[in-house]
């Protein structure tokens, strides 16, 4: 890379799988960062919003060899966001709503340096299993899904005994499609 990789994000998961792609990066983080959105946005369109506008409060404070990576993650169920719960009643609730379901899982992922802006959306569609509630209340009381956008990690219990399908990427439904990410690492334009 031409530039030093900065992740902006809080998650694990993220940091996680950008490790995956062997590319040395640091993480910074603003304290606060708006992620609200239009209300006239939908499915692939709001993560893509809030990915760039995660960015753009990072703008002022890269260096010209930094690249800036952004990103937020949507679950998409029946035409309605479902974000993170903000308590296990909430949490089993959506574990509810997305059993015996398909949904679909957004992410928006920005790159940005002093002079350039690349975004995408990365969308995967995901079915559950119909789910018991003695599985849904062991998944909320033992993993406590509360960062969780639709309350769950697919890579945790209930992705294991939960998920019959996944189509796309399943690092996206992890919160990074690293893929897509790698190949707009390396189509980025070089440092001018």
């Amino acid at each position: 890379m031409n530039y030093k990789i900065i992740l902006a994000s809080n998650s694990p998961r993220r940091r996680e799988l950008l490790a995956g792609l062997d590319i040395p990066f640091e993480v910074r983080v603003l304290p606060s960062v708006d992620e609200s959105y239009p209300a006239s946005l939908r499915a692939g369109e709001i993560p893509l919003f809030i990915s760039r506008e995660k960015a753009n409060a990072y703008r002022d404070m890269i260096a010209p060899d930094e690249l800036i990576i952004t990103a937020d993650t949507i679950v998409w169920l029946e035409d309605a966001i479902l974000e993170k719960p903000h308590d296990d009643a909430e949490a089993v609730a959506m574990l509810h709503r997305l059993s015996g379901k398909t949904h679909e899982v957004f992410t928006g992922v920005t790159l940005t340096t002093r002079n350039h802006q690349k975004s995408f959306v990365a969308e995967s569609k995901v079915t559950f299993a119909t789910l018991s509630d003695a599985e849904i209340d062991y998944y909320v009381a033992h993993y406590h899904p509360l960062d969780k956008a639709g309350a769950y990690g697919v890579q945790e219990w209930i992705g294991y005994v939960g998920v019959e399908r996944i189509e796309g990427s399943f690092y996206n439904v992890m919160g990074l499609p690293v893929r897509r990410l790698y190949e707009a690492l390396a189509s980025f334009p070089v440092p001018e």
